[in-house]
């Protein structure tokens, strides 16, 4: 496996070869601001026949974290698809849109009104996020990133940042700040939640009654952020 960089810009690669990554210097043909993405990659390949499999990912997606790429580079090397791409669950009702001077309604695409169901009750629907491509050669060499036996990659919502427009920079950087990746992964994937009741979900108050009992509440928003575990499939023991 290898790290590449495809630029044509000196600075760029400089920096990338300080951070252990190689550098495919690119053509001009392909370092047009109309060049696609496909183009630079075609040409990576036809320096690098040694390459069978491409991950291209996507400068614009800052809070992509290296375990969903071990994770997407499974799914072609073990278990056979030919390309993965990635994609966010969003919860946002659709409407058709209806040109200045058309003489037509508006139509839902994706609800009924007269059954309208709150959002976070809907599971919502799987976009592409542009984070990164995953193909095997073959199919870039016909002019695909995606063909063949497919899969996508769900990406946490936090983690699906894509950088288009000028106001996209700073949602970009507080993203960044907050569930960017900074070179090392300290925690894994969390299974199991283990709390004593006392000291963990009691919230520090404590009631005496008539006959000088003590008695001790609890926060429900622990109760809810609980339950919150659990429908992500994380086990919670309370002791």
């Amino acid at each position: 496996n290898s790290v590449w960089v495809s630029t044509d810009h000196d600075e760029i690669e400089k920096v990338a070869k300080q951070f252990g990554a190689q550098v495919h210097r690119r053509s001009p043909e392909v370092s047009q601001d109309s060049s696609t993405s496909l183009e630079t990659i075609r040409e990576f390949l036809n320096h690098h026949p040694e390459v069978d499999i491409v991950g291209n990912i996507q400068a614009t997606s800052p809070c992509l974290h290296p375990s969903d790429l071990i994770k997407v580079a499974d799914l072609i090397q073990k278990e056979g698809f030919d390309s993965v791409f990635s994609v966010v669950r969003r919860h946002q009702f659709r409407w058709s849109e209806v040109k200045k001077g058309e003489n037509k309604m508006t139509e839902p695409q994706n609800l009924n009104p007269a059954k309208r169901y709150r959002r976070q009750d809907w599971p919502g629907e799987l976009y592409e996020n542009g984070s990164f491509y995953f193909a095997k050669r073959h199919l870039i060499e016909k002019g695909y990133l995606q063909g063949g036996k497919m899969a996508y990659y769900e990406m946490r919502a936090e983690h699906s940042v894509d950088i288009d427009i000028d106001i996209d920079w700073p949602i970009a950087e507080q993203r960044v700040l907050s569930f960017g990746y900074f070179g090392k992964e300290p925690l894994k994937e969390v299974k199991l939640l283990v709390c004593s009741v006392d000291g963990c979900l009691t919230n520090g108050r404590v009631y005496v009654t008539e006959d000088r009992k003590e008695m001790v509440s609890y926060d429900y928003r622990d109760i809810v952020g609980i339950d919150l575990l659990k429908k992500r499939g994380i086990q919670v023991s309370i002791v």
